[in-house]
């Protein structure tokens, strides 16, 4: 070996070694020592050199990009040996549906890499880092990157947020149109049912809100945002709606601060039975006059109820004192209609006076 590249390292009876710098794909082959003896000995060794990519460029991409548009991104590099392994990944999530491409370089020792990565442009990669990752094994687990980050135009995104979710009159309201687009879109355009704000006086325009103050019915209708960029324009609308105040004011009508009803039902049985219905009202006299009064549809019902439950009790309690009344007659009468004469009718009669005492009934 002749090369100022190589030096000799170790000479002995032993041992011969020797160093290779600036390695190159030159140097890769069969080396040989040979030890003069009779017969002469050999040893053989192949050195293998790897060839180490070069640092990978993305190339395909124009700024900006149209929203919709398809976009071809190629990522290169050259000088590895073997083929280099080419991985694409979009803000840090890996992508997997590309196109791999190897080619033999020229001395035909090392290869060129090239992978492409398609998609159609979207206003979500807006911003997004798209990098090219080379991976391989003379890197020592350290790869190389090449990134690129991307530029999407694309037309306004239109909203409109309500500051008053239940306008009523008198009240004002305000409406915000946010608006995102790139480029950033002009001023927006507010409009009322197709044509101009008709009251410019209370309904005011200050860049992207609408302020609409001392609510009526005249303004119900259908507002419409519209905001444009160079790429487009897009609107949309917003349904308004005035209701009517709601009335909490009381009725001028006097309520009592307490009404009371009480029934007291008693029937006297062979056991007494008392029946009572208290329905009491009870309103605070400081009660001011926005907060909500007594329910007088309630009262009413329960007064009707009462009344109610009062007569069915009267007739009750009547029917009950003529059944009873019947009862006692009859039991005085039995064993009367059999008897010849009085004093037969008194001896069979039930309850005769032996037995008076234990057949009384009271009646309270």
């Amino acid at each position: 070996l002749r090369d100022n590249r190589i030096e000799l390292v170790r000479a002995s009876w032993h041992e011969l070694s020797i160093s290779v710098s600036d390695v190159s794909l030159s140097d890769e082959g069969q080396y040989t020592c040979s030890l003069f003896t009779m017969p002469v000995k050999t040893s053989k060794a192949f050195l293998t050199v790897l060839g180490v990519p070069e640092k990978p460029q993305i190339t395909g991409f124009t700024s900006p990009v149209m929203e919709g548009e398809r976009m071809q991104l190629t990522c290169k590099t050259s000088g590895s040996k073997p083929a280099a392994d080419i991985r694409w990944f979009k803000n840090d999530k890996e992508v997997k549906d590309v196109k791999y491409l190897k080619e033999e370089d020229a001395n035909r020792k090392t290869f060129t890499v090239s992978s492409t990565l398609d998609f159609l442009a979207d206003r979500s990669d807006d911003g997004a880092v798209v990098s090219c990752r080379v991976d391989h094994e003379s890197l020592n687990s350290t790869p190389q990157i090449a990134m690129q980050v991307l530029e999407i135009h694309y037309t306004p995104l239109v909203k409109i947020i309500s500051s008053n979710s239940w306008p009523e009159e008198g009240q004002s309201i305000i409406l915000t149109c946010e608006s995102k687009g790139k480029p950033v879109p002009e001023p927006v355009l507010w409009t009322k049912d197709g044509g101009e704000l008709p009251d410019p006086e209370r309904m005011v325009v200050n860049g992207r809100v609408l302020s609409i103050s001392f609510l009526n019915k005249t303004d119900n209708g259908t507002y419409r945002c519209e905001a444009k960029n160079p790429i487009g324009r897009n609107s949309t609308e917003y349904v308004l709606i005035v209701h009517d105040v709601f009335n909490t004011l009381l009725p001028t009508t006097v309520i009592p601060s307490l009404t009371t009803a009480t029934v007291t039902t008693t029937v006297a049985l062979t056991t007494s039975t008392t029946t009572s219905a208290t329905v009491i009202n009870t309103r605070d006299p400081n009660a001011l006059a926005g907060q909500t009064g007594p329910d007088h549809a309630l009262i009413g019902g329960i007064v009707a109820v009462v009344v109610f439950v009062t007569l069915c009790s009267i007739i009750l309690l009547g029917r009950y004192l003529a059944r009873h009344k019947g009862t006692y007659l009859t039991n005085e009468a039995k064993g009367a209609e059999d008897a010849p004469d009085a004093d037969t009718a008194i001896i069979n009669a039930e309850g005769s006076q032996v037995n008076a005492e234990e057949k009384k009934e009271y009646f309270i």
